[in-house]
């Protein structure tokens, strides 16, 4: 929001407070290359409990450093600070609690927020699906729902509310960091035991009413880098198919970084045949979720096409995905449409922190928001997704930390975000081509738009539906093609 040029780090624990000694919020400490403190106090006096000068009396912070740059010694090396003063409650909450016990409290936050990646035979690291699980990983669980990195979920709170909301609520992580600082009671098992989703349905849209397969199979190195891979999937669809959900689905997922797909005509395949895609701890495309007869459109004679990214996990694995299909069983009233903000042109100079690119879309008619999707690569920093017109300007949703590793889609529920015609949507991100950046191959060169991770991409996707359409279009349930009227 401030426009910041360089990193920001959280001290979750307090462990750099305590060791600078840091007493009030807006405290200052400079360190030298030798990391020997040499300045420590405000950032300057215009900010003041008793009131608020036209601007700064003296630029405190920056005296200072530009004194240490120059090798000069510091020549107000303190200075006293006005602020809120910072309170540690990290001391154990947890006796002021009733004692929490894993079958009762813990384990049904788990089954609904981490059990569906966290099961044997996915892409994630380990299992918690018993007692077991979550004891021997405890110290991991607890760091990550601490730094809030899982679940995975990026959106700013304060911008857009999202029906897949992934995050853990404020109730839930408290209860689970309570536990896991305690003396982590496993307590009696419930009467109906916790599932995993995998379990019980393979597929998570339902059973598919057509399921498509890779005809090769790949094979995989052990280590190294692996370039995309294609594959066309062996389905001709000879007319016209309405399809309200789609899964994909690898076989190995634990090689399967992400995978994109398209439908692909005799034309080829590109951003407007953009269907879904696959990533983990993301979910399907199921229009079903948004309860308004809404279906995707796929021509006649296309096929569809796969975009696949692998990764290496140290021995040689071999990888085929399959593809599920699901056709509305109630009449079809809304075509879903997307368009994707893709600007071409720029170059990310050199060591440059937060190089900004921006584009934007005018609605050709009235739209009910769907979902936004971003794709970047390593040096993606952030997203903004904005609605404007002659009245207002709005953020639809802010992802102020991308993680190229997490790339989430974001669902809205329908009617919740109308927008009328003529409406633009713009979306603004930065890259950071900085040594800051621990992902980036190579701060030193000039980079420009490639597929390719070493390259970059900007894709803002804005998926809606018309908010007048009414097709009452009937459709064959088990084949997707509309029916004869």
């Amino acid at each position: 929001d401030q426009g910041l040029r360089f990193p920001v780090v959280k001290d979750y624990d307090l462990s750099t407070v305590r060791t600078l000694g840091v007493t009030r919020v807006p405290e200052c400490v400079v360190l030298d290359s030798q990391y020997r403190i040499q300045y420590r106090g405000r950032l300057d006096g215009q900010f003041r409990i008793g009131g608020t000068l036209p601007k700064p009396n003296r630029e405190d912070l920056k005296i200072a450093i530009d004194e240490i740059l120059a090798g000069k010694e510091v020549e107000l090396p303190e200075t006293s600070v006005d602020g809120c003063e910072i309170t540690d409650n990290s001391a154990a909450t947890a006796k002021q609690l009733p004692e929490l016990t894993y079958h009762h409290d813990i384990a049904p936050i788990l089954a609904k927020r981490c059990i569906h990646c966290h099961t044997p035979g996915t892409a994630a690291p380990f299992s918690l699906t018993r007692y077991d699980d979550v004891l021997s990983n405890a110290d991991m669980i607890r760091e990550v729902v601490r730094d809030e990195t899982m679940p995975p979920w990026y959106a700013h709170r304060d911008h857009g509310q999202f029906q897949n909301d992934a995050s853990l609520p404020e109730v839930d992580k408290k209860t689970l960091l309570t536990w896991l600082d305690s003396s982590r009671v496993e307590g009696t098992p419930l009467s109906t035991s916790v599932e995993s989703p995998r379990s019980t349905l393979n597929w998570r849209i339902g059973e598919p009413d057509i399921v498509i397969t890779m005809l090769e199979q790949h094979t995989l190195p052990a280590t190294g880098f692996v370039p995309y891979k294609y594959a066309v999937l062996p389905h001709l669809f000879l007319q016209e198919t309405w399809v309200e959900a789609v899964e994909i689905r690898p076989e190995n997922p634990a090689v399967v970084h992400h995978c994109n797909m398209a439908y692909v005509t005799p034309n080829g395949a590109g951003d407007e045949t953009f269907i879904t895609g696959y990533v983990p701890g993301g979910q399907p495309m199921d229009l079903g979720r948004f309860e308004g007869g809404f279906a995707y459109r796929i021509p006649a004679g296309s096929g569809l096409g796969l975009q696949i990214h692998y990764t290496t996990i140290g021995t040689e694995q071999k990888s085929r995905i399959q593809v599920g299909l699901r056709f509305p069983k109630e009449k079809v009233q809304k075509q879903l449409h997307h368009f994707v903000l893709d600007p071409r042109g720029w170059k990310i100079p050199p060591f440059d922190p937060a190089f900004k690119i921006r584009s934007q879309h005018t609605l050709e008619h009235d739209a009910d928001l769907l979902g936004l999707f971003t794709h970047m690569h390593v040096r993606g920093r952030d997203m903004t997704f904005f609605a404007r017109n002659a009245e207002r300007s709005e953020c639809l949703l802010q992802i102020p930390n991308y993680n190229f590793e997490w790339q989430l889609g974001y669902e809205l529920k329908p009617g919740t975000k109308l927008l009328s015609k003529g409406t633009v949507i713009e979306a603004i991100a930065h890259f950071d081509n900085s040594t800051f950046n621990p992902y980036n191959p190579d701060p030193s060169i000039t980079v420009e738009y490639g597929p390719q991770t070493v390259d970059e991409m900007f894709n803002g996707f804005v998926f809606y539906v018309d908010q007048h359409e009414a097709l009452e279009l009937s459709v064959n349930p088990k084949s997707g093609v509309a029916k004869k009227k």
